[in-house]
Parts: C-alpha cells; structure tokens; sequence
C-alpha cells in the first residue's frame, strides 16, 4: 500500500519535472536532450552483446568522475563486460561520455515510477547494477529484485542527517534498502548507519573519490599561471547559494581583504554562473570570468575597480586549485553539508571549513586531524585565516604537503572495489 502511494505520487510528478527539465534546458541544454528517456522510452535499439551489460548509476559530476576509477577496475576483471551509464545532471552526462568505449551504452536515470523503471530495464537488460553513493530509489530497488538483477550500492555514504531524514520515512526507505543484494560503504560510520536501515552491508572499500587523480595537465597550468601573478589568490571552491552574498558583504566591511589577495568565486552549480557574476557587480567588484580567458590565463584589471575572478567553466577544479594559494570549502558555512574537499588535497592546496561539514563528515575531520585542513567557526574568520595563510608560507606548505599525503593514504578503493565485485558475482557466470 504503501509503496503504491510513492508510486502514484511519482507518476503525478511527471509533469511538473518535464517542466523543470525545459526550464533548466534553457540555461544547461544537456537537460532538453532526450527527455522521454527519463520516462523509459528509448529510440535507439540496444545491439545483441557476447558478454555481461553492467550498469552504473552515477548521477552527477562528482559521482562520475569517481566512477570512472571503477570502471576501469571493472574492466580489468570483467574484460567482456558492456557498460551501461545512467545520470540524473546534464553535467553527470557529459562527463560520463569520456568514459565510453566501443559497444557501451548511456542513458538518463528512469524516473522512480514503476511503468519507467519496468520498461528501463526491459529495454536495457542489465545483469549487473551499480549505484554509486546514495542513489537509492524504492521502485528501482524493488523491480530488480523482483526480477532478479543484481542491484548493489557502491562508495556508500549516509550522514547521520540524511539518517534521520530516512528514519522519518521508514515505511519506504527500509524496504528500498533491504531490496539491495549489497552495499560496500566508504567507512564503518556509513556502514552501521546503512545497517539500522535494513541494508545487506558487505564490507567497507573506502572512497574512490580518492582515487580519481587531478587533472596533471589543468593542475600545471593553474600553477603556471599562479607563478606569474604579484598577488596570492583565495579560492571559494564550490560556494552555494547565500554564500556568496555573505563573502562580499565582508570583503565590502573589510577592504583590505579585498585589497590584500586576489579573489577567485567558483560557484558549485553552472546554473549560477550568471547570477553570481550579477551579486559581484551589484556589490561594487568588478568581474573577470574564467571563460574570456583562453590559455593565457588572467589579464590584467582594465579598471580601477577591485576585481573577483568567477570561475564559470565546467571541469577545470585541478585548473582553479592549482591557481589557488588557499581555497575555502564552499557548502561549509552554511547549514547545506559542505562539499567535497578530496580533490583539493590531491592537488596539495590547503583548506578552510566552515563548521557544517556532515555531508563528508569522516573525510573533513580525518583531513582536520592529518593537517590538511583547518576549522574555523564562521565565514568572517575564514576569509581572515585564508589572508593569513597567503602570507605564512611555510606554515601553508606544511599544510600543501599534508593534505597530499592525506589524499595518497586513502587510495585503493576501486581496485578493493573491483575485486569484490567481480568476486561476489562471479557464480552468476558475469565474468563470462
């Protein structure tokens, strides 16, 4: 009964994200291509194949880069495997085109209804599924195992407010989440609190994120470009709504902060790009974005104005890191989680945390206990720690040489993740 009533409402929804995709379309485009896919109908045939079709859910930039580690695993152990890649972002779907080879499929997620998830896996007949992180959808879990494909929950994580979120809804998560065949996690916290959800923990792997190296090419250049500037560059990494707002409010109370450093905004959803550009103007900054750059890097102000870099281009985190002297963790001083800061330690820059960090809760404080990163209880001490740090330079390589030590610790997931995997499934004759 229950389950019936998600199903009905989801099915009710469908207009109203058919209408958001059209809206987000006019910003991102990758959003208006084929959106019927979204629902379960495919124009494309899919071509008979020797060996097994894995299917990886990854739903967005993040988890696709941190896939693709994987997936490189997985083709070492199951060499006649076809890949099938599925996104929620336009951003996910771009990215994961890069990993695509000869005879590889993508597609966009179905949505959680149970006629587009029936007829997603009729289309596709996946013998193995893989759902990175926290993608758990309750009609998805309950059709494979209805039908008996494998289904698996990989790089999991699950913060104690997500927890609690399910936890309220435990009628419909605890049957989701027993529904799995298997859930590998990134730690023994995420472990214990996907187990008291009902799920089939099979052991912990760590986080493949780790494993996903920098771009060396992008981080080169950064660092070129860094060596050429007479002044130090604070990055704001990932920076979400309202953050941004509360930095320039700063900068505008406390010039010399401005004044002192080169500011450099990269906003975490494309979206934004134009929105934040338009806050830095309305507060008085000039604006330099990323993308009237070239290779040549940044040129010179034209006016008199104290000028914000904002970083509008997709991809290039390796590029603004390296450039960076400092980067702020965006996402981390407001109540939203924080965002990811495992590729800003393997490209050796050090950090500043805001005190919300419950998304990736374990790897903020291993980075704050290793060295790599610092705490600070407020954005206003923030911006004050990062302009001291641009010019202590010993105290910030001590930092830059202990966050990449930190990233290099943690490494070797996707090869545990891989083993297991193939391990676990080869009674299923997948390795054939």
């Amino acid at each position: 009964m229950i389950l019936w009533l998600y199903s009905w409402l989801m099915w009710l929804a469908q207009p109203f994200l058919r209408r958001k995709l059209l809206r987000r379309s006019v910003q991102e485009p990758g959003y208006g291509q084929c959106i019927e896919e979204r629902f379960g109908r495919y124009a494309q045939p899919v071509p008979a194949h020797d060996g097994p079709t894995v299917w990886l859910h990854a739903v967005s930039l993040g988890e696709t880069r941190a896939a693709a580690v994987l997936i490189t695993a997985l083709r070492e152990q199951l060499p006649h495997m076809r890949l099938l890649l599925t996104h929620g972002t336009a951003t996910g779907r771009a990215e994961g085109v890069k990993r695509l080879e000869a005879g590889d499929l993508q597609a966009w997620q179905p949505w959680d209804t149970p006629g587009a998830v029936q007829r997603f896996l009729s289309h596709f007949k996946p013998d193995l599924g893989i759902l990175m992180e926290t993608e758990v959808w309750p009609n998805l879990a309950h059709a494979c195992q209805r039908l008996g494909v494998p289904l698996v929950l990989v790089n999991a994580r699950l913060s104690d407010k997500s927890l609690r979120q399910a936890q309220r809804l435990a009628w419909l998560a605890r049957p989701a989440f027993a529904a799995l065949t298997g859930v590998w996690a990134q730690t023994p916290q995420d472990a214990q609190r996907l187990q008291s959800l009902g799920a089939k923990v099979k052991g912990v792997a760590g986080n493949l994120k780790f494993d996903a190296a920098p771009n060396a090419a992008q981080l080169a250049l950064g660092q070129q470009w860094r060596a050429q500037l007479a002044r130090p560059v604070v990055m704001f990494a990932s920076s979400r709504e309202g953050e941004e707002l509360a930095l320039l409010q700063i900068l505008g109370r406390v010039p010399s902060h401005a004044a002192n450093v080169q500011w450099l905004i990269v906003p975490r959803h494309p979206q934004r790009f134009d929105d934040v550009a338009a806050l830095i103007e309305a507060h008085g900054f000039a604006v330099q974005r990323r993308s009237a750059w070239g290779q040549g890097g940044p040129p010179a102000a034209a006016d008199e104005k104290q000028v914000i870099w904002l970083g509008d281009s997709l991809g290039e985190m390796a590029l603004y890191y390296g450039l960076a002297d400092v980067a702020l963790l965006g996402g981390s001083f407001e109540p939203l989680g924080g965002q990811n800061l495992i590729e800003a330690a393997a490209c050796g820059c050090p950090v500043v945390m805001g005190p919300h960090t419950f998304n990736f809760l374990e790897a903020a404080e291993q980075a704050e206990l290793a060295g790599a990163a610092l705490r600070v209880a407020d954005l206003a001490e923030a911006v004050a720690m990062a302009g001291a740090l641009c010019f202590d330079r010993p105290r910030s390589e001590v930092i830059r040489q202990a966050a990449k030590r930190f990233a290099q610790s943690h490494q070797g997931a996707a090869q545990r993740l891989g083993e297991m995997l193939a391990s676990e499934w080869s009674q299923r004759d997948l390795s054939k």
